[in-house]
């Protein structure tokens, strides 16, 4: 059986091909006049919902590892760009780990609650502010008071509706000559989900005034409406009136990133250094680029940078560990993993850790650590699939085919994005003599990762096999 030995996951991309479409003249209208309509089958290199059609030629899940969407991990954990990618709510519920890969939809309002404002928490004798006895009116033709009041409403509050009527008003009563009023609308309206209102205040409010914070927000707008190349294109040409600003050079390597073209986000990541070298989440991204790459002595040095700046957690030291074996560093692996088994916040951070530790025990050919090892990731984790993977594999060589198999179906359960438990689950029931599980299997394989030349080749030989009977 062959070992999946690296954290490589793949999201399944559905694809519904329907040959007749039954719809009245309300529902046609309808979904012509809907401005927020996105189109369902995207060209090739436009879209971020179809991570496997860019251009660039990015990385395959047997390569570098794959978040539950579907994209390469980034090295760096960004916010807002994770909340409803899976395709369905029954993959969102069933998606394992899913607050460190892809969270479900469900928790996407839970980032907008501020954790910095315990002075203002309601007390016994009623709220801080009480909104609904508020005369928005009368606050909105006092600017100061107004703009300090909405912060405090859309940010503390979370109360979009109340914000954007006194944003409205206020702008009103400016005569909608201020600028940051049509911002503060358009925040409002992306939240909302209005996001072709919230492009139109974008930008009006970058006509009256050329700020980088209005580009940035208007380049969500056109993220949340899947047009990352309109993003890009605003980007730069933002870079034409800001040259040089780190933030929109940053936000064109994010999107190349997302789009699998994992060349061109390198040298944007690099274009930040050259502007700011102290820029965390370029060197993060760049050392990762390098490990994938099958460079880890070049990673391990962006990585002793990042530990050189203060950044000091269970994430960097767990990459350290894994750059210094690697690169055959071994007096130095054992101790970062130690390091960062100590500094780890929760279960799945340890788990992580001792799935990695697991894999340095293959290394040196000390199966009975790894299997310690996976087992205790499980202890940590219970939703760890490639652990199961992975100790699938070495309950195989110890001759323990049922247990194998249970484990296998587990993990093809828990991630079914995963193309190796799969094929495993194909090689396992092939070398049994169960050709048919054996093809069902494969062909999920195939579904998870087009590309995986040994799954082609047991597909060939079932072919063959149910040929001659």
């Amino acid at each position: 059986i062959q070992a999946a030995w690296n954290l490589k996951t793949r999201a399944l991309t559905e694809m519904v091909y329907v040959d007749e479409i039954d719809m009245d003249q309300e529902g046609i209208a309808e979904m012509i006049l809907d401005e927020n309509a996105i189109a369902q089958v995207a060209r090739p290199g436009t879209s971020l919902k179809l991570p496997g059609t860019s251009q660039g030629g990015g990385p395959s899940p047997a390569v570098r590892p794959v978040t539950q969407s579907g994209r390469p991990i980034t090295g760096f954990v960004r916010p807002s760009t994770q909340s409803g990618r899976p395709s369905t709510m029954e993959q969102a519920i069933r998606t394992p780990r899913t607050a460190l890969t892809a969270r479900p939809i469900t928790s996407a309002s839970g980032g907008y609650v501020r954790t910095g404002t315990a002075s203002m928490l309601t007390n016994p004798d009623g709220p801080f502010i009480n909104l609904s006895r508020l005369n928005l009116t009368k606050y909105a033709q006092k600017p100061k008071l107004a703009k300090a009041l909405f912060e405090y409403i859309f940010h503390h509050e979370n109360d979009i509706k109340n914000a954007l009527d006194l944003a409205a008003l206020a702008t009103e009563h400016a005569q909608f000559k201020d600028w940051w009023w049509k911002v503060q609308i358009g925040k409002c309206y992306y939240r909302l989900g209005l996001y072709r209102e919230a492009e139109k205040q974008f930008k009006s409010a970058l006509k009256q005034q050329d700020m980088v914070d209005t580009i940035l927000y208007l380049a969500k707008v056109y993220l949340r409406l899947d047009q990352p190349v309109t993003a890009l294109n605003l980007f730069k040409e933002g870079l034409e009136r800001f040259p040089g600003e780190v933030t929109l050079i940053c936000g064109i390597a994010r999107i190349y990133e997302e789009m699998n073209n994992i060349s061109s986000a390198a040298e944007y990541y690099k274009d930040v250094l050259k502007q700011d070298n102290t820029h965390v989440e370029a060197i993060a991204c760049i050392g990762s680029n390098h490990f994938y790459s099958d460079q880890p002595e070049i990673a391990l040095r962006f990585y002793r940078r990042l530990l050189q700046m203060g950044v000091y957690n269970c994430q960097l030291f767990n990459n350290l560990g894994l750059c210094c074996f690697y690169a055959q560093q071994y007096d130095m692996t054992l101790s970062s993993f130690e390091r960062a088994l100590f500094l780890a916040e929760n279960e799945e951070e340890t788990a992580d850790v001792w799935y990695n530790l697991g894999h340095v025990a293959v290394g040196i050919g000390d199966l009975n650590l790894a299997y310690q090892c996976f087992k205790l990731a499980l202890v940590n984790n219970n939703d760890y699939a490639e652990a199961y993977n992975n100790l699938a594999v070495l309950e195989m060589r110890k001759g323990h085919t049922e247990q194998a198999r249970a484990l296998l179906q587990t993990a093809s359960s828990l991630a079914p994005h995963m193309y190796e438990p799969h094929f495993n689950v194909a090689l396992l029931s092939e070398k049994v003599g169960d050709l048919q599980r054996s093809y069902t299997a494969a062909q999920k394989s195939e579904e998870a990762f087009p590309g995986h030349v040994d799954t082609q080749q047991l597909l060939k030989q079932l072919k063959e096999h149910f040929t001659m009977l």
